[in-house]
């Protein structure tokens, strides 16, 4: 019997190759959408897991996991996005979401997040570099007022335009 994933994400190439991947696999059958709107607009039914990307189109897919969750009622509702912060990770994890996992994210370590089995025997801890502190502090302050930027940047002693000009540039990554 195949388990039932759902998998939101405005990237239609990333949807037709995860969505031919997984049922490749003969363990899952895969309904895709493009915005979380769309997909609570379908009927509800119970599923094995929601893969929700962070950013679709104008949605915040964190905004909907509360209501995917009483919609479809997953075991996993993983979040998946190309801004990962510390900040975002708790929000998500606060409303409900099962796990959480930055972008590019291998096809291997989606089905250990989907399974409960652990990625790897071998966990590398490296410390943050000052870019990534940097960005994760902004990203804490700019949750703790909402996501305005305004008042971020004031409480940054920033201005606006130069913390629009950080959040512009893609998050930094850990090498």
């Amino acid at each position: 019997m195949t388990k039932p994933l759902i998998i939101i994400d405005d990237d239609s190439r990333l949807t037709a190759v995860l969505a031919r991947r997984f049922t490749a696999t003969g363990n899952y059958s895969v309904t895709t959408y493009v915005q979380a709107s769309e997909a609570l607009a379908a009927p509800a039914t119970p599923c094995y897991g929601i893969l929700l990307d962070m950013m679709i189109g104008d949605e915040l897919g964190l905004e909907f996991i509360s209501a995917l969750q009483t919609h479809y009622t997953p075991e996993h509702l993983i979040i998946m996005t190309g801004y990962a912060s510390i900040a975002t990770t708790v929000t998500a994890m606060k409303r409900g979401a099962t796990d959480y996992l930055a972008k590019p994210a291998s096809f291997n370590e989606l089905i250990y997040k989907l399974e409960g089995q652990p990625a790897s025997t071998t966990v590398e801890h490296k410390p943050l570099t000052a870019a990534q502190a940097e960005w994760e502090h902004i990203q804490r302050i700019l949750a703790e007022h909402d996501g305005n930027i305004s008042r971020t940047a004031e409480a940054l002693g920033m201005h606006r335009r130069s913390l629009q000009r950080k959040l512009q540039k893609h998050s930094p990554t850990k090498k």
